[in-house]
């Protein structure tokens, strides 16, 4: 039996502390490394991240589309970047966003949740806007290899609300997303492997979280200014379940792989302080 995505990341992060780190190689961020935007460029950069990270942060979660952007040598650049991740110890979540139904569906799960296909990460993003039931493949290809997922529950892109936000009934759509992980997660110990991904920027939660039993990504930590503070204020004290997610605010620091680290190191002590861990 394969241990379970929920106990994986819950150990990590009791040793490892609760930042996530994107890798995502923007051709800005490639600029101002001193790099070209080809893929050699994207090699050194994501390569320069793993060396500086994998061996200290939680959870890596690199950023599909900017791999993909430069065809099938960025994909080889991304396995590489999840092969190494892992070994050194780090989860990786692949930020994908995949939403689709039935067999297609299943091939996404196979590509990226399945033992043996070399894009399998740790865990993925996915978007269950086709219907919360569209992800059954996915779900259960997670279950059984003992991955997780992260589902888009509330983004905080300013187009998010009409659709995360109408009423499906008596509930928002964004609750009903909630509650369907949440009944997946029920009695799993430590945390269930269904995650959600809440945006640091959204300003109120308008959902009740209280049920989900499951870890939540936040993104928009860092550069796009979400604080402390903020993420404070929108999930109360329910802090250790949740992975605030920086990607610029701490890339900015390379191309150096020291000055990487320890600005990724300082971010992470941040968290854990002001979650008031010890």
């Amino acid at each position: 039996m394969t241990e379970s995505f929920g106990a994986r990341l819950t150990a990590l992060v009791s040793r490892r502390g609760q930042l996530c780190v994107g890798i995502d190689p923007h051709p800005g961020l490639l600029e101002q490394w001193g790099l070209a935007d080809t893929p050699d460029g994207l090699e050194r950069f994501a390569m320069t991240c793993v060396e500086a990270l994998a061996g200290e942060i939680a959870v890596l979660k690199p950023q599909s589309a900017f791999f993909e952007r430069h065809g099938s040598k960025g994909i080889a650049v991304l396995e590489r970047v999840i092969a190494e991740s892992q070994q050194a110890g780090a989860l990786v979540l692949l930020d994908v966003k995949r939403g689709d139904v039935g067999s297609t569906m299943t091939a996404y799960a196979a590509a990226y949740l399945t033992d043996g296909s070399p894009l399998a990460a740790d865990a993925v993003t996915l978007s269950p806007y086709l219907g919360f039931g569209s992800l059954e493949p996915a779900l259960q290809a997670a279950e059984k290899s003992g991955r997780g997922v992260f589902v888009l529950a509330l983004t905080s892109n300013p187009e998010a609300p009409e659709v995360q936000r109408a009423l499906n009934g008596p509930r928002s759509i964004a609750q009903t997303v909630v509650d369907a992980a949440a009944e997946r997660n029920a009695g799993v110990r430590p945390i269930g492997g269904i995650g959600l991904v809440v945006g640091a920027t959204i300003g109120s939660l308008g959902v009740d979280l209280g049920a989900l039993n499951g870890p939540l990504l936040v993104p928009g930590f860092g550069a796009q200014g979400g604080t402390l503070s903020d993420i404070r204020t929108i999930f109360g004290n329910s802090l250790r379940n949740v992975l605030p997610t920086s990607s610029r605010g701490v890339l900015k620091a390379g191309p150096d792989v020291f000055a990487l680290r320890s600005e990724a190191l300082r971010t992470r002590d941040a968290i854990v302080s002001a979650a008031g861990h010890h």
